[in-house]
């Protein structure tokens, strides 16, 4: 059985949380930069490793967002993407 694309079934855009979802054909991403999250959860592993309270450890909020298009779907849905959201998109796949 063949792996079906994002998009393929059907055939709507949509927005998804993680860029990976666009990575396989998906219309685009905005969400938090997991890099970023798992580095953000090293430093309060660290912390609480040498002795802070969990407890006392202030809530941190995502400070870094990733927006993904990819063009090849969007030409496939034959949406035109303008300029301008492809000028602010942090990566455009081809």
């Amino acid at each position: 059985m063949r792996r079906r694309r994002c998009n393929e079934v059907g055939r709507l855009p949509a927005v998804y949380p993680t860029r990976d979802f666009v990575e396989v054909g998906g219309l685009m991403s905005y969400g938090t930069n997991v890099m970023d999250a798992f580095r953000q959860l090293g430093i309060y592993a660290a912390r609480i490793l040498k002795g802070a309270k969990p407890a006392d450890l202030p809530v941190v909020q995502p400070t870094k967002f990733d927006f993904v298009i990819n063009l090849a779907t969007a030409k496939a849905l034959g949406i035109d993407v303008s300029p301008t959201l492809l000028a602010r998109a942090d990566e455009v796949i081809e």
